[in-house]
């Protein structure tokens, strides 16, 4: 897993009329990082941690089930403080990571590279702030990984997504607001570019409709059992982290792709990004039907 910059997350609840406090390690790499860890594959997270929320995180991050790869900078980790007091995310401040220097950003490359090729499948995530690091850093690393037998799937946006299909990753989840569009055809045209670049599967999320999945030249909806939501933000990381942890178990890439969206499902249910249990996302797993759509 890179993660470049992981975030600090501040979030104020309400208890028995009372403000309770939580510090808890986030960001995207992060909350994939845990939903995958909880579906039995060992995560190993390459990030870096500077300044005093960096040292926070760093501890956080120690105590999670996951295997730390990380490198100290000058750099500061972002965060944030959200209120949660009346039912709702409400975010009242945050604070934006760092520009990684050349030499720190040079570090955790190398380290991702090298983990990325010993664990043989790995997911590129991306910090808060465009500034962390160059764009291109996604097309040199999916580009390396690739060429040394490593499956690369990213989950990105803008310019880091352009960056890292132009590398050929072997999945990228994307969702439709990030490709600008809502109609169908429109998406399975966008899903069709994508493609061209290498690419095994494109898996465009739409929101409360059936996601759109282009696997190995096939179209599909995935649908997916309706439950109630309870937080609908880190839905797309979890669906990211399953398809991941299901290609690492050796699944098919249909039977990964029902994994994502079964992780995003649960994860939707609960209050924690990336959180849900191995056992419901497999069992919910098997409610999930890919149903082909012929053009």
């Amino acid at each position: 897993m890179f993660a470049p910059s992981p975030q600090l997350t501040v979030t104020v609840e309400d208890l028995d009329g009372e403000p309770d406090v939580h510090l808890h390690a986030g960001g995207q790499g992060f909350w994939q990082s845990r939903m995958i860890a909880a579906l039995g594959v060992e995560a190993v997270v390459c990030a870096t941690f500077g300044g005093e929320t960096g040292r926070v995180l760093r501890a956080l991050l120690e105590g999670e089930n996951v295997d730390l790869r990380a490198r100290e900078v000058a750099a500061r980790n972002g965060s944030y403080v959200h209120d949660r007091r009346d039912g709702s995310r409400s975010e009242m401040v945050e604070m934006l990571p760092d520009a990684l220097s050349r030499h720190e950003l040079d570090d955790v490359y190398e380290l991702a590279l090298v983990e990325g090729i010993r664990a043989g499948t790995a997911v590129l995530s991306g910090p808060s702030d465009d500034r962390v690091l160059p764009h291109d850093t996604y097309y040199r690393l999916t580009s390396d990984l690739t060429g040394n037998g490593c499956r690369v799937i990213v989950d990105l946006a803008g310019d880091r997504l352009a960056e890292a299909v132009r590398g050929g990753p072997h999945v990228v989840k994307v969702s439709h607001e990030e490709l600008g569009e809502e109609d169908l055809s429109k998406l399975i045209g966008k899903a069709r570019e994508i493609a061209e670049s290498c690419v095994h599967g494109v898996i465009v999320s739409r929101a409360d409709d059936p996601a759109l999945a282009l696997l190995e030249d096939q179209l599909y909806l995935v649908n997916m059992p309706k439950l109630e939501p309870v937080d609908t933000r880190g839905a797309g990381d979890s669906m990211t982290a399953g398809i991941s942890a299901g290609l690492a178990l050796g699944m098919s890439l249909t039977d990964a792709v029902k994994l994502g969206a079964a992780a995003g499902a649960v994860n939707v249910t609960r209050h924690g990004l990336g959180s849900g249990s191995g056992e419901a996302v497999r069992e919910l797993s098997k409610r999930v039907e890919l149903e082909p759509i012929e053009e």
